[in-house]
């Protein structure tokens, strides 16, 4: 596809990307700002915060120098990259804070991004980019293949490769990678891996867009209530049906998986000891790079479901004044009838068509039924004085709490995290549902804790009476303190 000079031209005016590229200040902003968000995976940080960090990374450029290249403030530099003219820091205040927050945006992720293919290790694997494209292409093709019997050969075929490479590694012939492969697909993946953690924040600013959208459509509805809520839940459901939200939901409920991250760990592991990889090995940030993307990936879902929030709040407010300017219309009804009940027009003004005739059939009248007459009971007839047991008063459900928040200690001081399920197998339930609602209380009040609604998990026990109880919650997973497990 050829670029159009006229888009181009429109980019070159209107696009932050290009703007920043061509700004006087370019290898400060790009610099500071790839520094204190990307090398720290950060993706909010606090105003006062943001100011220290840069009047410290401009006394560092100023120093030595006798003409100052960078006569403004920290504060002064980021209103400027925070106006809407260049729109190279997105400035926000989160739900229950009025200190303002900073995050970059995808513009200024796509440049960063660019920068990074300038500095990286320039050795140009093709070899691993065209067993990429052929892997993608075999992926579209047996996906989108309908015929039973091709995807049965295709599978039969790659059982004989695989049949064929066990044979040969039993009789020795083991074939491994050499330095340059090793060291070429690593080098893609760390590349891939950068980009993902700037795909979510292009996701945040799309869904973003969208809820601004949905907004200044109820803003200007003249319609129907009735139309207008059709077209609510309508515009709502396009953001997480909408390709960039279910793309997204796919990663987060694999990501999600405990079985996944395990198996991401152990594979980074296994990756980081191999020699070959010489000083590709010491980003230790890559190392825990599945981590970063459980941050970022936890920071677009809430994002998600604070816009769906808003939004309901939003129209509830709507409906709100609606509502009282109908109850003023009415009032405003009520207060001029007042006025006028005594100053009835002369003459005939109103005419009220004759009455229909109401018909009563006798049969259809209900039988008499006398009513029941109550005895009142006005005596209290003593009962025997037999001892009553009391203790029954205080055998009531007690569930210790710290009991169970010592359960979920034990098992993060050997894990990172722990499934509420996996934790039940070694702790059984010992008071039923009440202990398994503590356990979820706990979650509800630990930041660290993730709480997945769409995932489901089930346990059991036995009750008091020897009958077998199942119970089906929502996927509990306890985190260590910090990233999720990192220190």
């Amino acid at each position: 596809m050829a670029f159009d000079f006229d888009a181009l031209v429109s980019k070159k005016k209107n696009d932050p990307s290009w703007h920043l590229m061509l700004a006087d200040n370019a290898p400060l902003i790009i610099s500071f700002l790839d520094l204190v968000f990307r090398e720290r995976n950060q993706r909010q940080i606090e105003e006062p915060e943001m100011v220290m960090h840069l009047d410290d990374f401009l006394y560092e450029l100023r120093e030595g120098i006798e003409e100052n290249p960078f006569p403004r403030t920290a504060k002064e530099y980021l209103e400027e990259w925070t106006a809407a003219s260049k729109g190279w820091l997105r400035k926000f205040y989160p739900n229950d804070s009025n200190i303002p927050h900073y995050d970059l945006t995808p513009a200024t992720e796509k440049v960063m991004q660019w920068i990074d293919g300038l500095f990286l290790y320039n050795f140009i694997g093709t070899e691993s980019r065209m067993n990429t494209c052929f892997d993608l292409l075999r992926q579209i093709v047996q996906g989108s293949e309908t015929d039973k019997d091709t995807r049965i050969a295709e599978l039969k075929e790659r059982k004989l490769e695989i049949e064929k490479e066990i044979s040969q590694i039993e009789a020795g012939e083991i074939k491994i990678m050499n330095q340059r492969q090793i060291r070429e697909r690593f080098l893609q993946f760390r590349r891939t891996a950068k980009e993902l953690l700037g795909d979510f924040r292009a996701v945040e600013h799309h869904f973003r867009e969208l809820d601004r959208e949905i907004r200044e459509e109820i803003a200007g509805w003249e319609g129907e209530k009735g139309d207008l809520l059709i077209q609510f839940f309508g515009e709502h459901d396009s953001i997480t049906q909408s390709e960039e939200g279910q793309s997204f939901q796919a990663f987060w409920d694999f990501i999600m998986s405990p079985n996944s991250q395990e198996k991401l760990s152990e594979q980074l592991d296994k990756v980081f000891k191999l020699e070959e990889l010489g000083d590709l090995g010491d980003d230790t940030r890559l190392r825990r790079i599945h981590f970063d993307w459980v941050d970022a990936g936890e920071q677009t879902q809430r994002t998600v479901a604070r816009l769906s929030k808003q939004l309901r709040r939003y129209l509830d407010d709507k409906a709100f004044w609606e509502s009282r300017r109908i109850i003023e219309i009415l009032d405003s009804i009520e207060k001029k009838a007042v006025k006028v009940k005594n100053t009835q027009p002369s003459g005939t003004w109103m005419q009220i068509s004759d009455s229909q005739l109401s018909l009563s059939i006798p049969m259809e009248q209900p039988l008499f039924t006398p009513s029941e007459e109550n005895q009142l009971i006005s005596t209290i007839k003593e009962s025997n004085r037999e001892e009553i047991d009391t203790q029954k008063l205080f055998n009531l459900v007690y569930v210790d709490t710290q009991r169970l928040q010592q359960n979920i200690d034990n098992a993060l001081s050997k894990e990172t995290q722990v499934r509420l399920a996996v934790l039940l197998e070694k702790f059984p339930l010992q008071q039923g549902l009440s202990e398994l609602i503590t356990y979820l209380q706990i979650a509800e009040n630990n930041e660290a804790a993730i709480i997945n609604e769409q995932e489901k998990d089930s346990t059991n026990w036995i009750d008091e009476l020897g009958i077998l109880r199942e119970a089906i919650f929502p996927r509990i997973i306890y985190c260590r303190r910090g990233k999720h497990g990192t220190k």
